[in-house]
């Protein structure tokens, strides 16, 4: 083998294997088709992302569990995370009652 043949040879493996999981020989790219195609593998049209979760019912939640839960440190948590909710205001009433 002629020392100046190896890296020619390397450099060209390197462009076969780079390329074989994007550009197959004939055929979309691969992360096209896997877009495409659905769960019994046939193409079709692409998942779509479900709808954002409203806010407001993700905090109305969050208040209550920590009132289930009926503990300061629950309490405390919703605060600091959402202390500017109108909830909030309903918690700091749950800690006063529960520091009595």
């Amino acid at each position: 083998m002629k020392p100046r043949s190896l890296p020619a040879g390397l450099f060209g493996a390197l462009i076969a294997l780079a390329g074989l999981d994007h550009q197959p020989f004939g055929g979309l790219p691969v992360m096209v088709e896997k877009a495409k195609a659905d769960e019994t593998g046939k193409a079709g049209r692409a998942p779509s992302m479900p709808m954002a979760r409203d806010p407001a019912v993700a905090v109305a939640e969050e208040y209550e569990a920590a009132r289930r839960k009926g503990t300061r440190e629950a309490f405390e948590l919703f605060i600091a995370r959402h202390g500017d909710a109108p909830l909030a205001e309903q918690a700091r009433a749950e800690l006063k009652r529960l520091s009595r």
